[in-house]
């Protein structure tokens, strides 16, 4: 038996790997993989034993597109997550710790909603952000670019004061309504997202009905705004109803008036109109 170990080089501060190694045994046969080379998963998954076990090491990102690389394929055999990324909402929402060190996910990566852009389906783990939240993470990723460290609380801050909210159209499970000045469109399968904001408290990743929760957050004044953004580190900004409306449901889709920046775990895309969702897309790996 082997373990094949799938890294991000650039997790965690680029530290994966090493976070890793400090658990592994001596005695282990693993047998490393750098997810950014691998080119064809087909070709990878074909070439793994069934008794072999497939280890992610990463954040909510690499997980992400572990599970969407593998759609299709029929994966059966263990897949452990360890997570080294600097959010980790994922391990959050199932309240461990990096200390726990790695876990089996088969079973958190079934039936995951499925969220469609400009045509294309993805599969999400933690949420779909629309707005401010996917204007973050573009910026998040524009300065480790230039190779500056990111405080995603503080840069939140700093974007809340240049984001430019639009207008929008939402239809949630058949029933339209349009909202202006949008900050954010969010839809989640789990409650965190932004590496420990509990945006949605109340979902549940194992809703008995499957379903999805979308946050809007609208009407709302530039500082009024800057002075609720503490509460949503305790869930508690949902008690502000006259800015932020949230529902359960099965499908959404959503359309801004103006183009704006989308993240899906954390990994932004420029220039989205809008998205639709599913909740219980029945996807197997």
């Amino acid at each position: 038996m082997k373990y094949y170990f799938l890294f991000n080089p650039l997790a965690g501060k680029g530290k994966a790997e090493s976070l890793f190694d400090a658990q592994t045994s001596s005695d282990d046969e693993v047998v490393c993989l750098d997810m950014t080379e691998i080119k064809d998963y087909s070709a990878f998954v074909s070439s793994v034993e069934k008794d072999d076990i497939i280890i992610v090491c990463g954040g909510d990102g690499t997980l992400n597109r572990f599970v969407n690389n593998i759609v299709g394929l029929g994966v059966k055999n263990e897949i452990l997550y360890f997570p080294a990324g600097s959010g980790n909402d994922f391990m959050k929402d199932l309240n461990r710790v990096q200390e726990d060190g790695s876990f089996r996910v088969n079973d958190y990566i079934k039936n995951l909603p499925t969220v469609t852009i400009k045509g294309k389906d993805y599969r999400f783990i933690n949420g779909v952000g629309f707005g401010v939240d996917g204007f973050v993470c573009t910026e998040g990723d524009r300065m480790r670019g230039r190779g500056k460290k990111v405080n995603y609380t503080t840069l939140a801050v700093k974007c809340l004061l240049k984001f430019k909210p639009v207008n929008a159209t939402l239809t949630v499970d058949g029933i339209t309504k349009n909202y202006k000045n949008v900050w954010m469109t969010t839809t989640m399968k789990g409650r965190y997202f932004g590496g420990g904001m509990m945006l949605t408290p109340d979902q549940k990743r194992y809703d008995k009905d499957g379903k999805i929760s979308v946050l809007v957050v609208h009407d709302i004044g530039r500082f009024k705004l800057l002075t609720l953004f503490p509460s949503i580190f305790e869930g508690k900004h949902i008690k502000y109803t006259k800015y932020i409306e949230l529902v359960k449901c099965d499908s959404i889709e959503v359309e801004y008036d103006t183009p704006c920046s989308l993240q899906i775990d954390g990994e932004p895309m420029a220039d989205v109109k809008g998205y639709s969702a599913k909740s219980n897309a029945k996807v197997t790996v």
